[in-house]
């Protein structure tokens, strides 16, 4: 197993690097290309459209074609992709180019997040927090690769370097064997194939081919606590040095360290959010660090001085850097047997709510300002806290009627 954890965190490092290489390079792009930044935000969302579409569409492809064969493709395409990008094609090939680039990292982060947590079931939380941890060193790595590049005037060969990873990763899971695991990685769905019908199906096979529709009304305060979590976390991203500069007066160079620290902290603590979600519980651990995240985000809007609102943010970083990997493995565990379907249907409503609310964020800050724009992100955080609430309340009804029961 931990050959298949070092692959997986390397397929994550590998999107982490993939996310952000075209946010990292799009001044510089629009310039070659002469484009403004409408543009710009339209080569995002056709790229967001294919993670959207890789996400949902790898359960089918799993089941068609094996876990393992379509992580390949997924991988191969992203390779292609990032080499076509290199290669500067004409802006309207860009789109095309850019939802490929996106299924392909859709896709990998999908299935390796499926693998991981029904493949490993001692110590689920802890394996799914160090994934998070490579994905936020690639997320952090790459902009600071590109800002090299580009002062070298090479910034089109970080496009080739995310390539170049994605060869070495293809490479470590075709070579890779992980024992009784590589029947569930290759087992595929082929009617009327010998190999498939005839061939012993282990337990974690089995069980991967559930649906969620039995626990819909779980799965629906899922989709939403995924959708508000994903949201949250990427407006942050996106207008804290807005908010610091407005508020605090900050320069953009001072302001910009803001996210800094918060991906900083928010890595730091994916080293040891899943340890303590693993011996504490998975829906204690939800319910406590979206609370945290909420008295955080009520207390944001109040904070005047410099030093105070980054010592907020890095507290903020550390509350919320569990909370996706260890509600995925929260999710499984409340409805076992769907790791496959509830896993893809989550990462997607994060992907919609990282792309949506953000948008709805911008718009506050060019209506209200930046203080109102932190008291809508409480709200969103008060939203949260509630879900993380409701769910451990079910969770520990489930608890009860199954000691009960035996």
């Amino acid at each position: 197993m931990k050959r298949l954890l070092w692959i997986g965190s390397l397929s994550y490092f590998l999107i982490g690097l993939a996310h952000v290489v075209v946010g990292s390079l799009l001044p510089v792009l629009l310039e070659h290309y002469g484009r403004n930044y409408t543009d710009g935000g339209s080569l995002i969302f056709a790229q967001f459209s294919g993670f959207l579409a890789g996400v949902l569409l790898s359960p089918w492809l799993a089941r068609r074609f094996g876990k393992r064969r379509s992580l390949i493709f997924a991988l191969l395409l992203l390779c292609a992709a990032e080499v076509l990008y290199s290669l500067l094609p004409p802006w309207g090939w860009l789109y095309a180019v850019g939802a490929a680039a996106g299924f392909g990292f859709g896709m990998v982060e999908t299935l390796i997040g499926t693998i991981i947590i029904s493949g490993i079931t001692q110590g689920t939380g802890a394996a799914m927090s160090r994934l998070e941890v490579f994905f936020g060193i690639g997320a952090l790595a790459m902009p600071a690769i590109a800002s090299q590049l580009i002062a070298l005037g090479w910034w089109r060969l970080a496009f080739p370097i995310i390539s170049m990873f994605a060869a070495v990763t293809v490479i470590a899971w075709l070579r890779g064997s992980f024992g009784t695991l590589d029947a569930v990685l290759d087992q595929q769905e082929h009617r009327g194939d010998a190999r498939s019908t005839n061939s012993p199906k282990s337990p974690t096979v089995e069980a991967s081919k559930g649906s969620p529709i039995g626990n819909w009304k779980l799965l629906a305060l899922f989709i939403v606590f995924f959708f508000i979590y994903v949201g949250t976390e990427m407006s942050l991203a996106n207008f804290l040095p807005s908010m610091f500069i407005e508020r605090l007066g900050l320069t953009q160079a001072e302001a910009a360290l803001s996210v800094t620290c918060f991906w900083l902290a928010m890595a730091t603590g994916r080293l040891f959010t899943g340890y303590i979600a693993d011996r504490y519980g998975y829906g204690v651990f939800v319910a406590l660090s979206s609370l945290a995240a909420t008295l955080l985000l009520c207390v944001f809007p109040l904070i005047k001085g410099t030093a105070g609102a980054f010592i907020l943010i890095v507290l903020l970083g550390l509350g919320m850097s569990g909370i996706f990997s260890i509600a995925l493995v929260f999710a499984s565990k409340m409805m076992p047997g769907t790791e496959e379907s509830t896993t893809s249907l989550l990462i997607g409503a994060g992907g919609v709510g990282g792309a949506l609310l953000p948008l709805w964020l911008g718009n506050s800050m060019d209506r209200g300002g930046a203080v109102s724009s932190a008291w809508l992100l409480a709200g969103f955080a008060c939203i949260l806290c509630l879900l993380g609430g409701i769910l451990y309340a079910l969770y520990v009804r489930k608890k009860r009627l199954q000691t009960a029961s035996s």
